[in-house]
């Protein structure tokens, strides 16, 4: 039994209970997907993407149909199920979580029309969406879809992709006072092959994501292959009645669950090490050191139960049946901005108690702490979403497009 495994609080679903750690005969468990992410994670850095034969791995263990819809052969995971599986995956490599976290974009695409969807999963329920979504560029409508031009930023996981999306404006006719409306924000699908990765992902943190651009010049997209970005699914299960752009954020936030459990772990693995000075005493008996360890791992403990709190409550309100509200949302959003920052205090904080040999580019500590600061600078995870929580708070409207 690992840490994580001790520290997952009793009567809560844990990963263990996951279709992919009851795989089959020749099927692949969720312990062998992180056995070999741990033996590999130094080859994803060099690579600067997580390669198409570990994809095939993740996608044995069943992450890529973690939120495929059931009537076409998926899981359809309750979300904190799917999110302690993250977790577990980000304790031993940061961008393999952030790849593997797109098992969970399925929900995205569960707007499109059903048909389309039928044809994605013709070849089976484990499908890996990538897109870059922003910024949004403007496309010119069509008869029978649209027709896009633009580059778009962060794509995360393309380079193991099957399916690549963008985002699309399109206008609106005015409405009956004849004024403008906004243009609709849109997400637009093509097979992977028919869209083009520019290869420019060079960064400090999450290396291994292979995050690049994708660009199109004057693409027909039929309208059967887009959809509104963050509209309800149209498959009718609960899973697609959880909100898109709130769960997105949380399979980013838990990548920082997970590194600070690992940056915990590592601490504690050096307080008994060899002084690196004579006469220094070792970290384990320096009070600083001690008691740095000790509220870090609380503000971890903490952090966490509030991040699985929030969804554990809302997938309780949408499998009985009821819609779930504002409220419930907004600490959604609130829960897992919280987690996101608060877990990269814990890994900064580590890496100072333990002193000079985590400064070493070979150290762990180093790969954490940048991967760590990666994922707050997430635009879902801004500081930004506080203020726009505090609104929803307060008993004002929620800003455009939250929560």
């Amino acid at each position: 039994m690992t840490v994580l495994n001790r520290l997952v609080p009793s009567g809560l679903p844990t990963a263990e209970a996951s279709p992919m750690e009851k795989a089959a005969p020749g099927k692949v468990t969720l312990e062998t997907v992180i056995a070999e992410v741990t033996r590999r994670r130094d080859e994803f850095q060099r690579l600067r993407y997580v390669p198409r034969d570990m994809i095939s791995i993740m996608k044995k263990a069943g992450i890529f149909r973690a939120s495929t819809p059931k009537c076409f052969g998926g899981d359809a995971l309750p979300p904190a199920h799917f999110l302690r599986i993250l977790e577990r995956i980000a304790v031993a490599d940061g961008s393999a979580a952030w790849v593997a976290a797109f098992g969970s974009a399925n929900i995205y695409y569960a707007a499109l029309p059903r048909q389309t969807q039928a044809e994605i999963y013709a070849g089976g329920p484990d499908q890996l969406f990538a897109g870059g979504l922003y910024p949004m560029h403007m496309a010119r409508t069509v008869p029978g879809g649209y027709v896009a031009t633009g580059r778009w930023r962060f794509a995360s996981g393309c380079m193991g992709a099957d399916w690549l999306s963008v985002g699309i404006g399109v206008e609106q006719p005015p409405d009956d006072a004849g004024n403008k409306r906004p243009p609709r924000l849109m997400i637009a699908v093509a097979q992977a092959d028919e869209i083009e990765i520019v290869d420019n992902w060079d960064v400090v943190g999450m290396q291994g994501t292979g995050s690049h651009d994708l660009r199109l010049q004057d693409k027909f997209i039929p309208e059967a292959w887009t959809c509104v970005r963050g509209a309800g699914g149209v498959i009718d299960e609960p899973l697609y009645r959880y909100p898109a752009v709130a769960y997105q954020a949380a399979v980013h936030a838990v990548c920082n669950v997970g590194l600070a459990r690992a940056a915990l772990d590592i601490a504690v693995s050096m307080a008994d090490g060899t002084a690196t000075m004579p006469g220094a005493a070792r970290l384990a008996d320096r009070s600083y050191f001690r008691i740095e360890l000790a509220k870090s791992e609380a503000k971890w403990r903490s952090a966490r139960a509030f991040f699985y709190e929030a969804p554990e409550r809302a997938w309780e309100t949408i499998v009985s049946g009821d819609p779930l509200g504002l409220d419930q949302a907004n600490m959604l959003r609130i829960a897992a901005t919280w987690a996101a920052h608060s877990c990269a205090e814990v890994v900064q904080q580590c890496y100072r108690i333990v002193g000079m040999s985590a400064i070493q580019q070979t150290h762990r500590m180093q790969l954490i702490l940048r991967d760590a600061m990666v994922v707050t600078q997430h635009a879902a995870l801004s500081e930004g979403t506080y203020e726009s929580a505090g609104t929803v708070l307060a008993g004002l409207p929620p800003p455009a497009g939250f929560p």
